[in-house]
């Protein structure tokens, strides 16, 4: 989607893009390091394909970019997006790691693992 300046475009949106070539991909993985810190990588995608979300295990704490919100999830209607693909990965990726884990979403509150799977509308 970056390397193509139509891509949003195409799809309605009004702006320009500088085209991007990404000098690497990060993929799922139990464990990697990055600026000193270890993380967990997660793929979940749904929001848009690829989407990251980046655990650090001993702070119990959840980097979720778009794909998790205080009582919300990432949009899906957008390019590339998938209700069910982004429930189930929120579930079966991000569920598992403890109620007590909190999560810095993309945008809005942090809120934790617990909270959501008590309360979240859309994936209770």
């Amino acid at each position: 989607m970056i390397s193509d300046p139509d891509f949003f475009r195409n799809f309605g949106f009004g702006f320009d893009l500088e085209p991007v070539r990404p000098d690497f991909f990060i993929q799922e993985m139990t464990e990697s390091e990055f600026l000193g810190a270890k993380f967990q990588v997660f793929e979940v995608p749904g929001h848009c394909p690829g989407s990251l979300c980046f655990f650090l295990r001993p702070q119990k704490l959840l980097v979720g970019g778009d794909v998790l919100f205080a009582g919300g999830v990432g949009r899906w209607d957008l390019p590339g997006g998938d209700a069910p693909q982004l429930f189930r990965g929120i579930k079966e990726k991000l569920f598992p790691l403890g109620d007590d884990v909190t999560v810095l979403p993309g945008h809005g509150p942090p809120t934790t693992i617990g909270e959501e799977r008590k309360t979240n509308p859309f994936v209770r």
